[in-house]
């Protein structure tokens, strides 16, 4: 995933989590909202440090940003804020893959439901 396709700030995180809707899965909680500045997507990755040590933390979000990579092709104009859940660790890559697509896909059809 590049840069340009991530959210950094905290005040962004933020602004999406309280102002944007939200889709709750087992391993992933997903909010989202429009973007203001731009027409691609952008996505911000969370892990608790419940979830383990930095470098456990870390494999969580590259393996995070690798599927988002493989579902998304980043141009519905949304800011995404992806909070991984303690379930994550219990299931294989396959099934966590398989889970955030049908988020992903909630999230798309409900933007695609609102007036723009």
């Amino acid at each position: 995933m590049k840069k340009r396709y991530r959210i950094k700030k905290n005040e962004e995180f933020q602004q999406i989590i309280h102002k944007g809707k939200k889709v709750v899965a087992k391993a992933f909680i997903v909010y989202y909202d429009k973007s203001v500045m731009l027409m691609n997507d952008r996505v911000g990755i969370s892990v608790s440090k419940k979830l383990g040590n930095a470098v456990e933390r870390n494999k969580i979000k590259r393996q995070v940003r690798m599927m988002v990579n493989e579902i998304t092709n980043f141009n519905h104009g949304l800011d995404i804020v992806i909070i991984v859940r303690n379930r994550f660790n219990d299931r294989s890559y396959q099934e966590n893959k398989k889970e955030l697509l049908k988020v992903y896909e909630t999230v798309y059809n409900n933007d695609v439901d609102q007036p723009k």
